[in-house]
């Protein structure tokens, strides 16, 4: 990404579900993200929200949206996610239960490396003048 361009950033996460015999009865756990926290890398944490944000389509890069960063400077950033399951448990297809509390789980970071750009503007072209920016 580029310095000061909105980067969106989203997480996938999805029901879980655990399903096992203990003590000859059947068990069933099902596990929901409800909460979601990212953290850019600079010192930024966005969350806990129930918010995960969702993936943009190449037009719309740089659009601003509720889980989207922008990077004051340029380098390498380790940016990482942290997902909020609530639970629930029923045995032997009986009634669901809450349970209590809720298990976190971080994923591993990934780099991401951000750029600066420089634009200028010229009188001619490379043809004219093969020593000038760009050629």
């Amino acid at each position: 990404t580029l310095v000061g361009m909105e980067t969106n950033v989203y997480i996938e996460a999805t029901e879980q579900v655990f399903e096992m015999v203990l003590l000859e009865q059947s068990i069933r756990i099902v596990a929901t993200p409800t909460e979601y926290e990212i953290n850019y890398g600079d010192g930024t944490v966005y969350g806990p929200t129930p918010v995960p944000g969702g993936p943009l389509g190449q037009d719309r890069w740089g659009e601003v949206t509720q889980t989207s960063h922008a990077y004051a400077a340029s380098g390498d950033y380790q940016v990482g996610a942290t997902v909020y399951f609530s639970g629930t448990y029923s045995v032997n297809g009986g009634t669901v239960i809450p349970i209590d509390g809720r298990a976190t789980v971080s994923s591993p970071a990934q780099t991401l490396r951000v750029w600066r750009s420089e634009t200028r503007s010229v009188a001619d072209n490379c043809l004219v003048n093969p020593n000038g920016v760009g050629c």
